[in-house]
């Protein structure tokens, strides 16, 4: 099949897919409908209202929900918020299914919800779903009840693969890829970059203290998605050693991050992929990380240092020697294992093999 594939990526509802991105699934997913359309597919993206108008995004949470004041009053109502994304991806899944064959030969989930895993079957092109998140209970309960009569499914990374073993078996790992020309190699620096959502889980403060023990220079950047944890744990650190940035654009990130001699990550949880990652190695930066989750999958010894989770001494000793790699070797890293160019291919193929299936089905 060489002709244009009509896609349907299904991002988050919460969060538009427009620059400066609420995080890495949403950085990931602009990326990819921009690189499908650069290959001559028809990418139809639904996502959040305010997504990025060059993406001609259909929204996904129109019609609005609002429950009826009978309905509100019940004391058993689930928070609003969870009912606007019930409404939404309801909306979307019933869509989906009454014209997914006229108007798309593919679907991709991207979203972290359970409905369009639990309605999946009803669609009639294939959908893959990409997991980038452990197991979550609704959506652990949505690939128990579906199973293999619905969606197909991917990891973004071996690690993220095991987690979900339990439940569906082996898949296949389509790690996470960066556009090396957006994320160019810069020239380094003396000081230390951090960057990401400030939320507790990414370990924010960890950066500020390893950076203080290593003597140098941190820059943050990233939303701030936790406000009483940065007012807690980050502004009180920040002044001359300690510079937030604010959320910044992609090119104006890619500089940051270019300019810095080693980039800190510092989760506290088991990172499902670690895109910081890559865009870092992107840009020639070496990183000092902990190893959780994906990101040691992405990390090789010419390209950075991996430390004991949470040891911010540890990450503070590795600084020196991270920051004395060659960029070179960064950046060949990034090209070899992080490419976007590369997790596109891998992703048309299952869309290919996906639409042969169901073709000879169907047949």
């Amino acid at each position: 099949m060489s002709a244009g594939l009509r896609v349907a990526l299904i991002a988050s509802s919460r969060h538009p897919i427009a620059q400066p991105f609420a995080g890495g699934l949403e950085a990931h997913v602009w990326h990819l409908a921009r690189a499908l359309r650069t290959r001559g597919h028809a990418v139809t993206l639904f996502a959040a209202a305010g997504s990025d108008p060059a993406l001609e995004a259909a929204t996904v949470t129109e019609p609005a929900f609002t429950p009826s004041p009978l309905a509100a009053a019940d004391p058993s109502s689930a928070p609003t918020e969870f009912l606007v994304d019930h409404h939404a991806y309801l909306s979307l899944m019933l869509r989906l299914q009454r014209t997914g064959a006229a108007d798309f030969d593919v679907v991709h989930n991207h979203s972290l919800h359970y409905l369009p895993v639990a309605m999946a079957s009803g669609v009639t092109v294939p959908m893959l779903t990409t997991l980038h998140t452990p197991p979550t209970p609704w959506l652990e309960s949505a690939v128990g009840v579906a199973g293999a009569g619905g969606s197909t499914f991917t990891a973004v990374s071996a690690h993220t693969a095991r987690s979900w073993r339990p439940l569906l078996g082996e898949i296949a790992v389509i790690g996470n890829g960066v556009d090396g020309g957006r994320w160019p190699v810069g020239p380094g620096g003396a000081d230390l970059v951090w960057t990401g959502r400030i939320t507790p889980e990414k370990g924010t403060h960890l950066a500020i203290e390893a950076a203080a023990m290593a003597g140098r220079r941190l820059h943050l950047a990233g939303p701030v998605s936790d406000g009483g944890y940065f007012a807690r744990a980050v502004a009180p650190r920040l002044g001359p050693e300690v510079v937030y940035h604010g959320h910044l654009h992609q090119a104006e990130l890619a500089e940051l991050v270019g300019s810095s001699a080693a980039a800190l990550v510092t989760p506290c949880w088991d990172e499902p992929y670690g895109l910081v990652v890559a865009e870092a190695l992107a840009c020639g930066t070496p990183v000092v990380a902990f190893a959780r989750g994906g990101v040691p999958e992405i990390l090789d010894p010419g390209s950075g240092v991996l430390v004991a989770p949470g040891d911010t001494g540890a990450m503070a000793a590795a600084v020196h020697r991270a920051a004395a790699l060659p960029r070179a070797g960064a950046r060949q890293r990034a090209e070899t294992h992080c490419a976007q160019s590369g997790m596109v291919e891998a992703y048309l193929r299952s869309y290919r093999q996906l639409i042969g299936r169901h073709d000879v089905v169907a047949a």
